[in-house]
């Protein structure tokens, strides 16, 4: 049967499509052959004009230089248009590329907002509000009793309460005079009443010159350095 009928070849598999970036680079490589070949077309015309002008003109080699000037500008003005063509070609590719890029760039940042939004709906599901001021009663029923612990155990208990100060002060004043009438002088202490009693006695003056044999020792040494 494959004899007489022949058999169906299998299709080749098609090559995948360009991507934009490829397709890109591919159009901005032939514009760039373009403008060479335009730069080229250019220096060639400059060479045929350069000849003309020292040709005369209606002379058959004038001529065809002439017609050889306007073939290259001719194959210029259709370069240029070609390139012209398949720069809106690239800045549409350009245009698509970045409009792709930027639904990519969106998707993404709404996949990562949703995510955060599912992280934050499971954590929030553990916090409850109730539970948040139970919490908060609970410290501040543990710092209050913290306090009244601290003020318990800083109390002094050699003093009872209720003694005003003022009171005391006074007190006080009342005991220095009191003590003061009761010993007078007799209270005082021994090292104090042996000075008050040699301050009765009468003593010899502390001399006030220098003895005669210590000028004279200072006259010979004085002497002596001279």
């Amino acid at each position: 049967m494959r004899r007489l009928f022949g058999s169906t070849k299998d299709k080749a598999p098609t090559a995948p499509a360009p991507t934009l970036d490829e397709a890109t680079k591919h159009l901005d490589t032939r514009i760039s052959s373009l403008e060479e070949k335009i730069k080229k077309l250019d220096v060639d015309v400059i060479k045929i004009r350069e000849q003309m002008k020292k040709s005369k003109p209606g002379t058959a080699l004038y001529n065809s230089l002439k017609q050889r000037a306007l073939h290259y500008l001719k194959q210029k003005k259709m370069y240029e248009g070609q390139r012209d063509q398949m720069m809106n070609q690239s800045f549409t590719l350009q245009q698509t590329q970045f409009t792709t890029q930027t639904m990519q760039d969106t998707m993404l940042q709404v996949g990562a907002l949703k995510q955060a939004k599912q992280t934050m709906t499971q954590q929030l599901e553990q916090i409850k509000v109730d539970d948040i001021e139970d919490l908060q009663e609970d410290l501040q029923d543990m710092f209050e009793f913290n306090n009244e612990v601290q003020e318990l155990l800083s109390r002094s208990f050699a003093t009872p309460d209720g003694i005003d100060d003022d009171l005391l002060e006074q007190e006080l004043m009342t005991l220095e005079a009191d003590l003061g009438d009761e010993l007078g002088e007799e209270a005082a202490p021994s090292y104090l009443q042996s000075a008050s009693a040699n301050a009765d006695l009468d003593l010899p003056s502390v001399p006030t010159t220098r003895p005669i044999a210590s000028q004279q020792n200072t006259s010979i040494a004085l002497n002596q350095n001279r």
